[in-house]
């Protein structure tokens, strides 16, 4: 039985293919499209699943979409009644785009499909539960998801049994962690949906000197991590904003202009709203936790991002074992969505986790599914363009790019399938040794052109890695905080503690500098060979290379760009940055060897999935 979910048209629109149970493709829109968060309808990624699962749209079943249309009109028609006569400009705009296109979902479906079978619509949180606790790796579990707002929901809890979904509660708009959190990601200047993770990041840049307003005049935040906000600071029920101008009033000034110089007021809103939703992410979870009685839980929705917050919840929170859906935030609920229609609506039973057979640790696959390339098609891409090669054996391949990251070089790395989600777990990877002090800055600057204060994660052996961070788990994902390890660290000398802000970046804080955030943490990733067996192997070649088991792992991208696919994506990447090799399975492609590139695209073109 072939089910085909779909999320689209707010962002980062996804499909995902289940056969008989098992997620065998899941991609995201933006990266065959190469427009970043790409919310349209995603006839790429749905072609690409249908391909990989061997299939044509006359095979499928089912195809579900992520959310139901309708529920979400009657929110957006009574908000908007709630506020007349504010908020007519934004009425309409909105209005119409739902009355002529987004209300006849399933019509609209069928027909960029040319699909006649049946089409099926779950919740938007019943999509981010099914994607957390369906693929995760427990029998039973409690599942918490949170993020902006689906229909009414924007967090929702409750237990998962075998495949059985059982919801116990749940917060309703306008009351949103994700909304309150998103409304100080625009007022620091960043784009909201994109650009959270900038202020996850730039956090421990500040200091928390506006916790004490947010809680006395912008959140009643509840014992159980409920927010209750004060509606008169906010104007996303009835503007095109997200704040006003007494939210500016209240907190000294109006919002940063976009790409304007960041300045410590930025910095300490950042580590403020940060505190503030940490407190409310265990908060939340022991509340669960007190409900369900369970001893493992999964997270999803866009919060659950937040890979701060998620380590606090592993260290401090109540439950014994905690699992991150890859693909948290919408992407995530086409997968969901599908998996909900196998297991709730055709009520098909769950595979046992531990019965597993595929070498796997959970249902998600490492994340790993997404297009793949054959050495004979990589090949072919060179030699057709006459680009200069080098072709290695499989078997001295990790031996010979260790040896390239252990004197300073940055790797492009393409291998095996892509990533599901927004974090690059070694198939489409940029890779750095992370011992190097001045790699953190050459990369933001020369590779990723981005802001200098955001940080780098590691990569590292899972066996090696409590001998480097505070932690002893698995974290295939990359959505998990951890200390580095003390003796690791360097002390901060009396001068170096009197630096504000951004002054703190050039401090060298541990011997892996480069993945060592200003508050001595860092967003591990755990490698297994049964999940990743050529990354791993690298991972190993470095370890016996250097004694380190630890490389930088930062997405396949440039800044104001989705992660690269094809080959020929990442092509384009290496010339446009100043990377020194470029690996695409065994050819590995020097820089200095390369022909000068036009500013041209056409050509690389040719060579893209559609």
């Amino acid at each position: 039985m072939n089910i085909l979910g779909i999320s689209a048209y707010y962002h980062d629109s996804a499909a995902a293919l289940v056969q008989d149970g098992d997620l065998v493709a899941a991609a995201q829109e933006e990266r065959f499209t190469r427009k970043k968060h790409d919310p349209r309808f995603p006839k790429h990624a749905i072609a690409y699943c249908l391909r990989e699962g061997g299939i044509t749209v006359r095979d499928l079943d089912y195809v579900c979409f992520y959310e139901k249309p309708f529920l979400k009109f009657d929110r957006l028609l009574e908000t908007y009644l709630g506020f007349v006569p504010q908020g007519y400009r934004s009425f309409v705009t909105a209005i119409p785009v739902w009355l002529r296109d987004k209300l006849w979902m399933r019509d609209d479906i069928r027909k960029m499909l040319d699909y006649e079978g049946d089409v099926l619509f779950t919740e938007h949180h019943e999509s981010h539960a099914a994607s957390a606790f369906y693929p995760s790796p427990f029998r039973e579990a409690a599942f918490l998801t949170m993020d902006g707002v689906g229909e009414w929901a924007t967090s929702s809890y409750g237990v998962g049994r075998g495949n059985a979904l059982e919801m116990m509660g749940e917060l309703k708009f306008p009351h949103s962690l994700g909304l309150l959190y998103s409304a100080f990601t625009s007022y620091a200047g960043f784009k909201v949906n994109s650009g959270e993770y900038k202020v996850m990041g730039l956090a421990p840049y500040g200091e928390p000197r506006y916790v004490d307003v947010i809680l006395r005049e912008l959140v009643d935040l509840k014992e159980d991590g409920s927010v209750w906000l004060n509606m008169e600071y906010f104007n996303y029920c009835q503007g095109l904003t997200m704040t006003n101008g007494k939210f500016d009033r209240l907190l000294g000034g109006p919002a940063r202009r976009p790409e304007s110089r960041l300045t410590q007021r930025e910095m300490d809103l950042a580590r403020s709203i940060q505190d503030v939703t940490e407190e409310a992410m265990l908060r939340m979870t022991r509340h669960v936790h007190r409900e369900t009685k369970q001893q493992a839980l999964c997270l999803a929705g866009g919060v659950a991002l937040n890979c701060v917050g998620n380590g606090r919840i592993l260290r401090e929170g109540p439950f014994d074992h905690i699992w991150i859906q890859p693909a948290a935030g919408d992407a995530g609920g086409a997968v969901g969505a599908a998996l909900a229609v196998w297991h709730r609506f055709l009520e098909h039973g769950r595979l046992d986790p531990s019965s597993r057979t595929d070498g796997y640790l959970d249902g998600m696959k490492g994340a790993f599914l997404g297009p793949a390339f054959t050495p004979a098609e990589i090949r072919g891409f060179l030699d057709d363009r006459a680009i200069p090669f080098r072709e290695v054996p499989r078997h001295a391949l990790p031996q010979e790019v260790a040896r390239l990251l252990a004197n300073e070089q940055v790797v492009g790395w393409l291998q095996g399938r892509m990533e599901f989600g927004p974090r690059a777990l070694g198939g489409r990877s940029i890779l750095a040794d992370a011992r190097s002090t001045r790699m953190q800055s050459q990369l933001n600057l020369k590779i990723k052109f981005r802001e200098s204060f955001r940080p780098f994660a590691p990569s590292v052996l899972r066996e090696n890695v409590s001998e480097w961070f505070e932690v002893d788990c698995e974290s295939p994902y990359m959505l998990l905080v951890a200390p580095v390890r003390e003796e690791l660290c360097f002390p901060m000398t009396a001068e170096q503690k009197s630096l504000f802000g951004i002054e703190k970046l050039n401090v060298p804080r541990s011997t892996i500098p480069a993945v060592t955030h200003v508050d001595y943490s860092a967003r591990i990733q755990t490698v297994t060979e049964r999940e990743n067996p050529a990354y791993y192997a690298l991972l190993k070649a470095f370890r016996d290379e250097t004694g380190c088991a630890v490389l930088v792992n930062t997405s396949f991208n440039v800044r104001g760009e989705p992660i690269v696919c094809t080959p020929a994506d990442a092509y384009r990447c290496f010339m446009r940055t100043e990377m020194d090799y470029l690996v695409l399975e065994n050819f590995i492609l020097d820089k200095r060897e390369q022909p000068a590139v036009e500013n041209d695209d056409s050509w690389m073109q040719e060579f893209q999935l559609d």
